[in-house]
């Protein structure tokens, strides 16, 4: 079996936790993060909007930001590998979240990813988009988890009333 673990800040623990319990005989766990370019797309436009472009004797901040991006994936990564306690792949993608977890899925027995929406109750409004999109578009089965205390029962919305 092959366990790909989509880790992202705050609720990487939970992820790295269900692996081990429902996947512990994996041959192969893959621990998976994705830097989106948005941060140091913005940073690198503020400072040619701000410059003016072609000055190359600037220090660009968007190069510090990307910088100190992977810092803190390999940080991350490193965290979650001590956490698993075993043998692992350690992967950093850079793209669109959602699409580079789809695709570094192809190809494993499982993918675990945790709920990053509403956390409060029970429902469709616990996947944000990123993770919504993944879920609907995983080539594997899914395991799907809550990053902390999952809500009761009693927060799932009444049945709609019938005429």
């Amino acid at each position: 079996m092959r366990a790909v673990v989509w880790l992202v800040e705050g609720t990487w623990p939970a992820c790295v936790d269900a692996v081990r319990v429902h996947a512990p005989h994996a041959r192969e766990v893959v621990l998976l993060h994705v830097s989106g370019p948005e941060v140091p797309e913005v940073a690198h436009g503020a400072f040619a909007g701000l410059m003016g472009r072609g000055r190359t004797w600037e220090t660009d901040p968007g190069d510090r930001v990307e910088a100190l991006g992977d810092g803190s994936a390999a940080e991350l990564l490193d965290a979650a590998a001590e956490r698993l306690g075993r043998p692992c792949v350690r992967e950093e993608r850079s793209g669109r979240p959602e699409r580079e977890v789809v695709a570094a899925a192809e190809g494993a027995d499982l993918l675990v990813l945790a709920r990053d929406g509403d956390r409060s109750r029970l429902g469709p409004h616990s996947l944000g988009p990123a993770a919504r999109f993944v879920v609907d578009h995983a080539p594997c089965p899914v395991l799907l988890v809550w990053p902390g205390q999952a809500p009761g029962l009693a927060t799932i919305p009444p049945p709609p009333h019938h005429r």
